[in-house]
Order: structure tokens, then sequence, then C-alpha cells
């Protein structure tokens, strides 16, 4: 099982200074008042149903909405690949040492793929029938979203040269499509493994979104929904604001999005803290997220509403977060900022072991530094 660490207090690091079985779980026939809840759990989706920290709720939520929208279709792959994903990230999947990484951790992947689903489910809805994806298609995006993350896990052979998962952040989503390319043939699935392996991509920021090529619109569809999942549940998660400042800082530091080297002798600052980070998410959301999810992704947020009769739980969260933002920032308040969520990794130590190697390699920075104002934020 994975560990969930419940943390005290996580300080701010500084440049001057880290079944098959029918399950009874939440489907789609929420009432309204039910959404967005004001007591919702620091682990639960944007409703308050499911805890998308735990692998077997999310999996009996997705399986819900799968049959109501695949009548008679198997589940059994998906079923393995739930199972598949919880030995990945708690290190119990042959060859891999599991999750390290304390922002991309169990609870974003789960929120992510519960998304996904919902997704699904409103664009099936949505559309004539010749313009479904079908239940071999969803079952391919549900599982590529279930390892879209998988390129941050560390192989205890090829990756043994490599403290944290966090070092991969640059080229994360290639390392995922290379993982679906071994794993997908395993569950058989071969046949996906092209698409699979190319819609991944739009979680990340390695490729030209606009200049990926696929044969079918529909997989294009597919890698929209994708996207949008990813966007959508890390920014609507209830403490997104404290995980960027507590969490993704220090990943941003180890990959080498925080500071990376310039010319020899400098190196640029993009961000100098985690206090410096969330100063600059505003702009991140207005210039970086929202061109995602309105124009690289069509809008397909929009099929949230399909399944919560017109109302969008993730687009108010996530309004919600910035607005509190803003706030903070305008009366400089930080201690606003308090909640204190769990982790949810598959190495015990892995958070501490992150706080180390982020002291350690800002204490190792020498030379000139230099800033830029350049967004960059490969969440």
């Amino acid at each position: 099982m994975y560990h969930s660490v419940y943390s005290t207090q996580e300080p701010e690091t500084r440049l001057t200074e880290t079944s098959h079985t029918a399950p009874a779980g939440p489907g789609t026939n929420n009432n309204k008042k039910r959404i967005m809840s004001q007591d919702r759990r620091n682990d639960y989706d944007v409703t308050n149903t499911v805890q998308v920290s735990n692998p077997a709720m999310v999996r009996n939520a997705v399986y819900e909405l799968f049959s109501e929208t695949y009548p008679g279709a198997s589940f059994d792959k998906l079923w393995l690949a739930f199972y598949d994903f919880e030995r990945l990230f708690t290190g119990r999947y042959p060859g891999y040492r599991g999750c390290d990484t304390t922002y991309h951790d169990v609870q974003h992947t789960l929120d992510m793929t519960l998304a996904l689903a919902r997704l699904v489910t409103g664009y099936e809805r949505s559309v004539e029938s010749a313009e479904r994806l079908g239940a071999r298609r969803a079952q391919m995006a549900i599982v590529t979203s279930l390892f879209h993350d998988a390129g941050y896990i560390r192989h205890s052979e090829r990756d043994a040269d490599f403290v944290n998962g966090a070092e991969f952040t640059l080229y994360h989503v290639s390392r995922s499509a290379d993982f679906l390319r071994r794993y997908l043939p395993e569950i058989g699935m071969a046949r996906d493994v092209a698409v699979s392996s190319m819609i991944v991509h739009f979680t990340g920021y390695e490729l030209d979104l606009d200049k990926i090529e696929l044969d079918d619109p529909r997989d294009v569809i597919c890698g929209h929904l994708i996207g949008t999942a990813d966007l959508l549940a890390q920014m609507a998660d209830r403490c997104y604001l404290e995980k960027c400042r507590d969490r993704l800082y220090k990943e941003f530091v180890v990959g080498g999005v925080a500071i990376e080297n310039a010319r020899p002798g400098e190196y640029m600052v993009r961000y100098r803290s985690g206090l410096d980070l969330l100063k600059k998410t505003p702009v991140f959301y207005q210039q970086v997220m929202r061109d995602r999810l309105h124009r690289k992704f069509n809008r397909a947020y929009r099929y949230i509403e399909v399944v919560y009769d017109g109302q969008n739980p993730y687009i108010d969260a996530i309004a919600n977060n910035i607005s509190h933002l803003v706030r903070v920032i305008e009366s400089g308040d930080w201690t606003l900022l308090r909640r204190q969520p769990p982790f949810f990794l598959g190495i015990v130590s892995a958070a501490n072991d992150l706080e180390v190697l982020v002291k350690r390699q800002l204490a190792s920075l020498s030379g000139k530094a230099t800033k830029t104002d350049a967004i960059l934020m490969p969440v």
C-alpha cells in the first residue's frame, strides 16, 4: 500500500537559504446541493463524494461511469490497469521504486483519471453516434490517464543514477510514453500503443500540441479530454495553492525549472521561492492555462456540465482558488494559506529526502543570478 504521510508544516525553501465487482460508488446523478461542498475534505474530489487518494474508490467511480456509458463493455483491462497503477506508484511493480514526487503523487493521478472519466461521459452524451469515442477508445484514454505521470517513477536499474523522480520534470511525459509502449501490450492493448503514446503529450509541454497529427479526429478528442482533465484536477484541488508553494516549487528546483544554468558563471532564476511561484500563478492561469483549455483543448471542459446539469464544479473550484490567491497576494498575508494536505507516496522518506535534495541543490549554486519573466509551469 502507498504511504500516506501527514505533514505538520512544510518549510518554505528559498534561494537565499522543499473486479470486477460492480461498485456502490457515486455515479453521475449527483444532485446540485452536493456540488462544490463547503465541507470538502483535502483528499476528495470537487464534489466531496470520491476519495481521490484511494485507488479502489476511484476505480469504482470510474466503473460506474464506464458501465453506464457503455453497457455490457468489459471493464477487465481497466481493472487490471488500476491494479498495476497502484503497484507502480507504491513500488510493488517489478523493477520500479515507487512514487517519490510530492506534487505529482497518487492523489493527483487518481483525481485526474476521475475527471477524465466524467469528461468522457459528458462527451459521449453530447455527440451523434458517429462521433462517439466508443468503449475501446475510452478505455485507451483512461489507461493513458492512469500512467500519464509514470515517467516520474524511477526504474531501479535504468535510473540508478537519479535520486528523485522530479529530476525528470522536463521530459517526464516522453518517459511516460515509453512506459505506455512497454505496458499496453502486456494487458492486451498493443493496438493502442501508437495513439496512447502520442496523446499522453497533451498533458505536457514537450511537444507543440498544434503539430500533433493523428489519423482519427476522435483520437484528437481523447487528447483534448486528457489534457483538460490534467489541468482541471490539479487547479481544482482543494489544496492547490499550498501544494504549489510547498511541493511543486521543490520539484521545479530539482527538475531544473525554477533555476537553470545560463551562460558560464551564470544561472537563470525563474522562481526564487514557493511564494514567488504563487505570485506568478495568476499570470500562468490567464496566459497559459486559459489558452490551453479554451483554444488548444477546444473548451472540452464544457463536457463536465453535461454530467452536472449545467454546472461545472471543477471550473468553480479553480475560480475560487485563483480568486483566493489574488486576495492573499494583495493582502500580503500568506498565513491564509495554512492547509496541510497529506502525502500519498510510494516511498516513506520521499518528502524529507526531497527537502534535503532541494536545499543541497540551492546551496550548490554559484556565479551570477539572472532573472527572467518567462512563464514556465509544466504542471
